[in-house]
Order: C-alpha cells, then sequence, then structure tokens
C-alpha cells in the first residue's frame, strides 16, 4: 500500500498563486509516476498534469503555462505550483502515484482549491 498526503489548497483570488505538495509512504516501488487530477463539482475528474518516473511531464491543455509539475525521488513527494488562477481552476484536487507501466494507482485523499474574489 501507498499512502499520499496532500497540502497547500485553500482560498485565493484569480490572479493568484498556490502550491500544491503531495507526500508518498509506505511500499514504495522503484519506478513510478506521480500526477494530479481534479474534480469540479458536477464534472469528471480530470488529469491536470502529471510527471512519469524519468521526469516527462504532461499538462491538461488549460494548465499549460500557468501550471508547473515537480517532483523530488529522495522525498518521494511531487508538487504543483500554480499561477495566474483562473475561477475555471476551482476543483477538489488529488494526487495520484502510478506504478510505471501497469494500473496499479493510489490516490490521496483531495485538497480543495477554490478560486474567487
Amino acid at each position: 500500500q501507498v499512502q499520499l498526503v496532500e497540502s497547500g489548497g485553500g482560498l485565493v483570488q484569480p490572479g493568484g498563486s498556490l502550491r500544491l505538495s503531495c507526500a508518498a509512504s509506505g511500499r514504495i516501488f522503484s519506478h513510478y509516476d506521480m500526477g494530479w487530477y481534479r474534480q469540479a463539482p458536477g464534472k469528471q475528474r480530470e488529469l491536470v498534469a502529471i510527471i512519469t518516473s524519468i521526469g516527462s511531464t504532461n499538462y491538461v491543455d488549460s494548465v499549460k503555462g500557468r501550471f508547473t509539475i515537480s517532483r523530488d525521488n529522495a522525498k518521494i513527494t511531487v508538487a504543483l505550483q500554480m499561477n495566474s488562477l483562473k475561477a475555471e481552476d476551482t476543483a477538489v484536487y488529488y494526487c495520484n502515484y502510478r506504478v510505471s507501466g501497469t494500473a496499479v494507482a493510489y490516490w490521496g485523499q483531495g485538497t480543495q482549491v477554490t478560486v474567487s474574489s
């Protein structure tokens, strides 16, 4: 089992910034991808950003140029720096840990991000 603990959500005004962090513990695999998903009310959960075991990144089009995902392999953490936040970024953000090349995945409990004036 892998446990994921997220932090950093909150309320921010449009144009502001937030940084989400996620720390993994428990059974740690040698090759794993980590990412962030989000789910807004009434919508399906969507991939926001992912960083693979070799450091490749991918972002949903709506956050490109505004969000940056990074990982610290020594600490087994992943972070999401979110800049120029918009109201449409409001959602519960979930950390995801996936064993590379498999369907084995674990989820954090979610952290609320609200962008509002």
